[in-house]
């Protein structure tokens, strides 16, 4: 069964049209009127190797945030919906992944329980003019929507641009281990609950 979906969202905000494939092969296409966020998807999908298609039009006249977040909310829920029932998924993720002086350790568990721990602080917070706080906004906009616990820490880093880059593709490759079908689960659901 493909782990694909497509989803659109619509608000007075933003108006989001997204295609997710969780076994893809890092292709995408994405055009959310950030630069400078496309740039992080784009990265995103490339190291998770999710295929990934992104188009927001948003209110970034007058602000990145509603689109950043909004984006991070449809993300989360493609992902809930394409991964289904769970069955026979890793469930847990994590990475450690440098980016030049930057060092950003990520964990993830896909376990039905949204929480963002997020520790990150940059001496520099901007990238030209996006403010690299709303990555803290997109990780929890995907951590609720999701339903993901997620741990996102800066062990050290200066340059803005190499800390929210670190950031994303260690949160891909913690998410592609996360949603890896293991093949000794015999399809099981991760859980003793028998509920995630």
């Amino acid at each position: 069964m493909a782990r694909q979906v497509t989803l659109s969202r619509k608000t007075a905000e933003t108006d989001i049209q997204l295609t997710l494939a969780v076994d893809g092969a890092g292709v995408s296409k994405i055009d959310t009127g950030v630069p400078f966020f496309d740039h992080m998807l784009t990265l995103f999908a490339k190291h998770g190797l999710f295929d990934l298609d992104v188009k927001c039009v948003g209110d970034v006249a007058v602000d990145y945030h509603h689109t950043v977040e909004d984006v991070g909310l449809v993300l989360g829920d493609a992902f809930k919906q394409a991964l289904g029932d769970k069955l026979g998924i890793k469930r847990y993720g994590f990475f450690l992944l440098p980016m030049d002086e930057s060092l950003a350790r990520v964990a993830v568990d896909i376990g039905g329980r949204p929480h963002l721990v997020y520790q990150v602080e940059a001496p520099t917070q901007f990238v030209r003019d996006f403010n690299i706080i709303l990555v803290k906004e997109f990780a929890r906009a995907f951590s609720n929507s999701l339903g993901a616990n997620v741990h996102i820490t800066l062990e050290y880093g200066e340059e803005p641009h190499h800390v929210a880059e670190a950031i994303f593709k260690g949160l891909a490759r913690a998410m592609d281990a996360a949603t890896q079908i293991d093949p000794r689960t015999a399809g099981q659901l991760p859980s003793t609950k028998g509920k995630i």
